[in-house]
């Protein structure tokens, strides 16, 4: 089973016998927190399995969904039941949504998707299975879902995932407490999530849906909410602690009986216990730990750190941090010393430097530094500047982009760059090409052939913005087009070893020093947590195969565009010079791909350097903030090991 990757330990919360009324006091949800995505569906599955197997002399009534969420729910149901230990002879299902118009054998339809992921792997009696039908005529679609309503009610589970803005099923921001199942017209920005699933189209997407209404699911006898990743973090705390609001229709279920949510470290990171659990509790204070809830005062109070006073300490509940390491000016300081020696201009150490409070040591000189790129473009974007320093400063670095990144090239691309070619006198392959875009079936896998094409487009803009710090892009930039990425299409395949054993293979040719990795944990499935993930498997099975140089070697994490690492939390800040910021920039232009496009995922509208830009100066105030230098920018980095 392939493994998965977590942040390391850095403080928090003491549970262990803390009374559960105490742990979810700031909840109108309770909610359990998993460390991951897996053990919190362990933990559903096992309320599934009990309930079901515990149900006798009737069918039992369950609600589900389909989406990423409930993905590895579903594999480990169908584990249970091929072992014997669950069966779905006595079960009803109720689907809570489907496009309309949809037809069962369309491969995006909710039909298709949960038979295929789910329903077809079990023993569940076909008369048992009750999703929306997506083929009703328009004149009687409304008779339908007023009867389909009726039989909904009184599901004995309703197992769901929520959507990035609280949204459950189809019910969007608006739907009331008292909406019940019915046709709705899907917005905008709906249409673009869900465009994921038909090549991006947009155009393709359907824009309506059938779907169960809100009081339709209050009527479940017991309700479970799950919800995975940085992405879903801020519909989880509007639900779990907000207030019920049609604006945000899960936290409507504030007011079922029996509902509980399950999420992982990452979707429960802006809840009351994660962001200032000593508000709920005691701690285990690890001088990272400290420094999170300094800095937290700081931004509380709105104070630099060295101005913050016994008061601000109590007044905010953290004397119990005063009782273990005061006096508060003695706190002050410690942490101001230990933030200030993050910041470097030097990321891969400098050399003939005193290295004992530097993030990085001295020696070796130069070293060999590899930075794995999950796309074409992650390694600019999100640590485009460092990027630059390392290698003005005299290291060997080599960049390794993990996929391709052809899935995310537009077909017009494709063929302005054919008509480029041919305009050039090169080769007249426009129409030939042309062919092959009109030949793409929504949710079927693109073409082998106009993949391949943009494949090349990426490599080319990747081997175009590595020339512009200075490397050699035949020898330093290595494109690894991971297996797993290969599928064609949105969903990917599996990751497996042949994964692992080619990044292996170049970790063992280069022997670096310094390794960064990407660390964004928003996606459970995304592209970036499966790359960094074989990259974690890859080290470890060489530590584990005797290759002693390792020992010298560090992982350090970086963000992408969307998020960036809290302050408490940073191993490394590499501040940027103006013409550093722009040089970064520059090199974001040269994937023109990706320019000018509503990126994924999100709904922000920015391009990815506006993005990096404002996340980078953001990250500089903050720090400039809590009393240290003020910077132009500033990116940030966790060291793993």
């Amino acid at each position: 089973m392939a493994k998965h990757f977590t942040l390391p330990y850095e403080g928090g919360l003491i549970e262990k016998n803390l009374p559960k009324g105490i742990l979810h006091s700031y909840e109108s949800i309770w909610t359990e927190i998993y460390p991951e995505s897996r053990p919190a569906s362990l933990a559903v599955a096992d309320i599934i399995t009990e309930a079901v197997n515990s149900c006798e002399g009737r069918l039992f009534r369950l609600g589900l969904t389909t989406g990423s969420t409930p993905v590895s729910l579903y594999n480990e149901l169908a584990r249970r039941c091929s072992s014997g230990k669950l069966s779905f002879k006595n079960v009803e299902v109720v689907t809570i949504d489907e496009y309309y118009p949809s037809s069962a054998d369309e491969r995006q339809s909710r039909n298709h998707l949960i038979h295929e992921a789910l329903l077809d792997k079990v023993d569940i009696l076909e008369e048992n299975v009750h999703i929306p039908d997506g083929t009703v005529p328009q004149e009687e679609v409304s008779d339908y879902c007023a009867e389909f309503d009726k039989f909904a009610r009184g599901l004995d589970l309703l197992v769901i995932g929520i959507g990035e803005q609280g949204q459950v099923g189809f019910n969007e921001a608006g739907s009331t407490r008292k909406s019940r199942t019915r046709t709705v017209r899907l917005s905008y920005q709906s249409r673009k999530r869900q465009a994921k699933g038909f090549n991006r189209d947009i155009n393709a997407t359907p824009k309506a849906a059938i779907t169960l209404g809100i009081d339709t699911m209050l009527t479940a006898s017991r309700i479970i909410l799950m919800a995975w990743g940085e992405a879903k973090a801020e519909a989880v705390k509007a639900i779990a602690e907000g207030k019920p609001t049609p604006e945000c229709p899960a936290s409507l279920f504030q007011r079922h009986d029996n509902v509980s949510f399950y999420v992982d470290d990452t979707a429960a990171s802006l809840l009351t216990r994660t962001v200032a659990p000593w508000l709920v509790g005691p701690c285990d204070w690890t001088p990272k730990f400290v420094r999170k809830a300094v800095v937290w005062l700081c931004q509380k109070v709105g104070k630099p750190i060295l101005k913050l006073s016994e008061k601000d300490y109590l007044d905010n509940s953290l004397s119990e941090l005063l009782e273990k390491f005061g006096p508060y000016d003695k706190i002050n300081i410690e942490v101001f010393n230990d933030l200030q020696h993050t910041i470097t201009g030097w990321p891969g150490g400098k050399p003939n430097a005193d290295d004992s409070t530097r993030p990085v040591s001295a020696k070796p000189y130069p070293k060999t530094v590899l930075i794995f790129s999950p796309h074409p473009d992650d390694d600019v974007i999100s640590m485009g500047g460092t990027f630059i320093r390392l290698a003005s400063q005299g290291h060997d670095v080599h960049v390794a982009y993990e996929t391709s990144g052809n899935v995310a090239v537009h077909d017009d691309v494709v063929l302005q760059h054919m008509d480029c070619a041919f305009q050039l006198g090169f080769a007249d392959k426009f129409d030939e090409v042309k062919a092959l875009v009109d030949s793409k079936i929504p949710g079927e896998p693109e073409p082998r052939e106009l993949l391949d094409i943009k494949g090349a487009i990426r490599r080319s803009e990747a081997r175009g913005a590595v020339r512009s710090f200075g490397l050699n892009d035949n020898t330093n930039a290595h494109f690894l087009n991971l297996p797993f990425y290969e599928s064609g299409g949105i969903k990917k395949n599996p990751r497996t070893q042949a994964d692992v054993d080619i990044i292996k293979d170049l970790i063992s040719r280069l022997k670096p020093h310094m390794i960064f990795m990407a660390g964004d944990l928003a996606d459970p499935h995304g592209t970036h947590r499966v790359c960094t993930e074989a990259a974690l498997e890859a080290v470890e099975q060489l530590r584990a195969e005797g290759n002693v140089w390792l020992t010298q070697t560090h992982i350090w994490l970086y963000r992408g565009a969307w998020m960036e690492w809290e302050l408490g939390r940073v191993d490394m800040a590499v501040p940027l010079s103006p013409d550093e910021v722009v040089k970064k920039r520059h090199a974001i232009f040269r994937h023109l791909s990706q320019k000018d496009i509503v990126p994924f995922p999100g709904e922000d509208p920015r391009e990815f350097w506006q993005r990096a830009e404002e996340r980078t100066s953001n990250t500089a105030k903050l720090y400039d903030q809590l009393g240290m230098a003020e910077y132009q920018a500033i990116e940030v980095f966790l060291k793993l090991c």
